[in-house]
Formats: C-alpha cells, structure tokens, sequence
C-alpha cells in the first residue's frame, strides 16, 4: 500500500495531481491548522502574460482555527462573479477554453461555503476531469492521536493504512527523515517533477502555475503524459 498525505490547495499545480496519481490511497488533512503562507486558499494563473495571484476569500477568524473551521467571506458572492470573469478573459482563446471553462466555473458556483469542503471539492472534480481514480480520505476519518505533529504524525497515520510506501513531494526532503520512516517498517520516497513545459499564448513559458492553466493549454492526452512526467527518489 502507497500513500500519501497532504493539505487541501486551492486548484493546486499539477504536481499535487502526480502525487494523487502516483499511491494506492491519497489522505488529506482537514484537520490541520490554516496558514496565510502557503497555498490553501490561493494558487497563481497567466494573466497576459504574467502569473497573478486567485484568492478565496475568508471570514476572519481566529488564526488558530483548522482549515475545516474555515469559512469562505460573505464577498465570496460579489469576488465570486469577478474570478470568473478573469480566467474567462485571460483563458479564452486558450485551446480547450471550451471544454473545461463551464468545469471550473461549477467549482466555483460549488454552495458550501465551508473552506475544507470547497477545495476539496474541486481537487475531486479534477480529479474526474482527468480520470485519477484515487481514493482520498479526510485524515478526520481516520483513528489518529490528534497530539502528535509533524512526521510521527505521517508514520502513524501510515501504520493506520497498513501503509509500506509513503511517497512526499520533493520539497519535504528536508523535513523526513528516511531512517525513521524505515525504523518504523515505511519505505519514504520523495516524488520530484521533471520539466513540463507547454505552450502559453507564445508567451514565455511560466512554471508551476495552478492546474487551471495546464488544462486550458493541454488535451486530456498529454496532461496523462505530465501525470506520469516524475521521479521517486
């Protein structure tokens, strides 16, 4: 059994969609706490040319609410109709602007307004989009001690789904320690993206955008080709 184990990001890059692909069962943490700094509730898209931040905007609440305590703003209504309207300008004359616009869009007619649920939400609807056939399961439904942290929290969490594999992105390659993990009868692998390129408008390619973009510019066909465009080391 491979898992892996990540928080809810807002149409994350596709790189969160290769992980997703890449392990038996995929959990997600709706119990963690928000945080302002990473990519829950924003991500990045081409507006001519350039990236520019999309935002979901929040309630303001305490800053030690879970993301599942979260809420979307009572202007998610108003901010709504003008997100809409941007991807629509900067993506229409993208190549498959017609079939994954009304997509994105439902997403984001999505009516629960919880912070958790909305993004979940729409992983699971690209998740579809792209025929990832992945379970993923809130870490809430799990049997866990709420009180550990960090990595004795993935190793349990990985002994809870009788995990032998636990793949993490590349960027956690500091924070794991594969001794641990194998200590603990857990074979830790880091998932790192090869280049992806495409075209963008003929504009100077931009990396790392939201999903969104990959989708304008690119056929299901080869989107299953960046899925599967990685290493485990």
């Amino acid at each position: 059994m491979k898992i892996a184990i990540m928080q809810p990001y807002f149409f994350p890059y596709i790189g969160y969609f290769q992980l997703i692909n890449a392990v038996d069962e995929f959990i997600i943490y709706d119990e963690i706490e928000y945080t302002k700094k990473g990519w829950i509730n924003r991500n990045r898209i081409l507006v001519n040319g350039k990236d520019e931040y999309i935002t979901l905007p929040l309630k303001k609440a305490s800053d030690f609410l879970l993301v599942n305590e979260r809420c979307l703003a009572d202007s998610w209504e108003t901010e709504k109709n003008k997100l809409i309207n941007k991807i629509k300008e900067s993506y229409r004359k993208a190549p498959y602007f017609n079939d994954v616009f009304l997509l994105i869009e439902n997403c984001l007619h999505f009516k629960n307004k919880n912070l958790f649920d909305f993004i979940f939400n729409t992983i699971k609807t690209i998740n579809n989009y792209l025929e990832i056939k992945t379970p993923m399961i809130k870490v809430s439904d799990l049997l866990t001690n709420k009180d550990l942290k960090a990595e004795q929290k993935v190793i349990e969490i990985c002994k809870n789904r009788n995990a032998i594999d636990y793949i993490n992105p590349i960027g956690g390659v500091n924070l794991y320690n594969k001794e641990t993990f194998f200590k603990n009868g857990i074979n830790l692998r880091f998932l790192k993206t090869d280049e992806i390129v495409y075209s963008q408008f003929q504009n100077k390619f931009v990396p790392w955008l939201s999903i969104i973009d990959v989708i304008m510019f690119n056929s299901k066909n080869k989107i299953t080709e960046f899925i599967n465009n990685y290493n485990l080391i």
